[in-house]
């Protein structure tokens, strides 16, 4: 916490303490090695001191709390350059900052510039608003600590799924059987949609859900990395969020209609484009679209066909998780597919 910005939780506590015991300086001071760092200060200037200007030093030295109602009478504060500088400081009092381990780091204290004493109810004011500001101290380490380990999560799933991606990739240039060749690749998009989910996940700070427009730009991003030149792959989105499920389905729905689109739907470098749209059709159901302006399915023998396998029933197997099912048209001006679902 030493050095970092001023924060309205730190804020609010010490102009109530100022207010209750009725002082003009209230400060949450941390004690180190050789200074004292204040997180939150009212009515005085300086951001830190040395510790020979610290009455906080002894504060914490002795017990949960200290008043010293005259500062030019007690021999530990006659001589702090705080009671003989300028404006006199000549009372204080401070309760301890005492951490789960027990270790006292600071105070939360208030000072005056006339010897004072407090009543009992702003004692016990001070102490318990002095509970509170370790409270959001721990708090902010407790976040500190899920950001690191959310961060280190986050490197070593990376590494995995680029470690299986690239085991595929290896794996495929050495088959030459068709079949096997396109199940390595749906793998390998499957990795790379799971990539992007993680990706989408780790951004939204620890929600289970995800923006849908940047996912599927990701998902479709994978596949225009390696689509021709001649196809062109755009994405529209309503901006909505999804969960993780719903969002890993229509990943799966737009990865291989892509796929099949870029590898299917425009040969003899014939041009086209292949659209992913998600929209919203009333207050509680959206609709993925997925289409290309390519050839169609065709029969003819002639003209190398759509793949109807694996693929296809991966989609059909996404749709159901949405609670759906797929609808497709195909025709000479391209193929079309529909799924809607609550969302």
């Amino acid at each position: 916490m030493l050095d970092t910005e001023a924060e309205a939780d730190f804020d609010d506590i010490v102009e109530l303490a100022s207010n209750i015991c009725d002082v003009p300086v209230s400060l949450i001071s941390l004690v180190d090695d050789n200074r004292q760092w204040f997180k939150s200060r009212k009515g005085f200037g300086p951001e830190e001191t040395p510790l020979d200007q610290s009455v906080c030093a002894h504060a914490i030295l002795e017990s949960s709390f200290l008043e010293v109602e005259d500062m030019a009478s007690d021999p530990r504060t006659a001589d702090n350059p705080l009671h003989t500088g300028d404006p006199r400081v000549n009372f204080y009092a401070g309760a301890n900052l005492v951490a789960p381990n027990g270790m006292p780091i600071g105070t939360l204290c208030v000072l005056d510039t006339k010897p004072r004493k407090l009543t009992d109810f702003q004692r016990q004011a001070l102490q318990t608003l002095s509970r509170q500001v370790v409270t959001q101290l721990e708090l902010r380490k407790r976040l500190n600590t899920e950001t690191a380990l959310r961060s280190e999560m986050d490197h070593r799933v990376k590494n995995s799924l680029q470690t299986i991606a690239s085991i595929t990739r290896v794996a495929s240039r050495k088959i030459t059987d068709p079949q096997s060749l396109d199940v390595l690749r749906l793998i390998e998009r499957r990795i790379g949609a799971v990539a992007s989910l993680h990706t989408e996940l780790m951004g939204q700070e620890g929600r289970s859900s995800v923006e849908a427009r940047g996912y599927l730009e990701r998902v479709a991003a994978l596949l225009k990395d390696v689509s021709p030149d001649h196809v062109t792959v755009k994405v529209q989105s309503v901006e909505t969020h999804l969960d993780a499920q719903k969002a890993s389905a229509i990943g799966m729905i737009a990865s291989e209609f892509l796929a099949n689109s870029i590898k299917h739907a425009f040969p003899d470098n014939r041009s086209g484009q292949v659209d992913v749209i998600l929209e919203r059709i009333d207050e509680t159901h959206l609709k993925l679209t997925c289409r290309d302006d390519g050839i169609g399915r065709n029969t003819s023998p002639s003209v190398e066909t759509r793949d109807t396998g694996l693929g296809e029933m991966l989609m059909s197997a996404a749709a159901a998780q949405l609670g759906s099912r797929v609808s497709e048209t195909s025709n000479l001006g391209g193929t079309k597919l529909c799924v809607k679902f609550t969302g």
